[in-house]
């Protein structure tokens, strides 16, 4: 039992707060500089808010990396902004995905298809029905972002971190999985 938990015959109730939740359609961050006095929440509304949360260190540490990757998992659309943000700001960017979403087969991000979702969603009224912009009006709009490797200081997965090779500005990705596959056999 920890020292925070209180017993009541038998049940065990922990008073310890979450660092990072989701609540009224928000994703909100403990203010770890109240602590232990307050637990107060900030909502973060958008991806600008997590990075000045980070910056201010009202998240440090581990919650910190969580909050960049539900970040950017959160707004899929919106990683590259996000990512050129932090390069402006002098923060490492770090991107998080399963090593399941990597395709070694392409060489480049550029190579990656970019799903595209369906206009009706912005020149329709809730997407659905009446048609509320001119009709010549023309839109693109992509679900994901392609964020290049010189904005990326690293790729977060369940196996480890995937660091950029040190004679250039690329990812070591083929290296990290057949070093992490080798692992696995062993």
């Amino acid at each position: 039992m920890t020292p925070d938990s209180k017993s009541m015959d038998g049940l065990a109730i922990d008073n310890t707060p979450q660092a990072i939740c989701y609540k009224r359609g928000s994703l909100q961050l403990l203010d770890q500089r109240k602590l232990p006095l307050e637990t107060v929440y900030i909502d973060i509304q958008v991806s600008i808010d997590g990075w000045k949360a980070i910056r201010d260190m009202v998240v440090r540490g581990a919650p910190a990396i969580a909050i960049a990757a539900a970040l950017s998992l959160a707004v899929e659309i919106g990683t590259y902004s996000l990512a050129l943000c932090a390069t402006c700001h002098h923060i490492p960017f770090y991107d998080a995905a399963p090593v399941t979403s990597i395709d070694l087969s392409l060489s480049s991000g550029k190579k990656i298809v970019i799903e595209e979702r369906s206009a009706k969603e912005l020149l329709h009224s809730r997407g659905l029905g009446e048609h509320v912009a001119a009709s010549s009006i023309s839109v693109w709009i992509p679900a994901f972002d392609d964020t290049p490797a010189n904005l990326t200081a690293g790729i977060i997965t369940e196996k480890g971190v995937i660091t950029k090779n040190d004679t250039k500005d690329a990812f070591d990705i083929k290296d990290f999985i057949e070093m992490e596959m080798s692992k696995s056999t062993v």
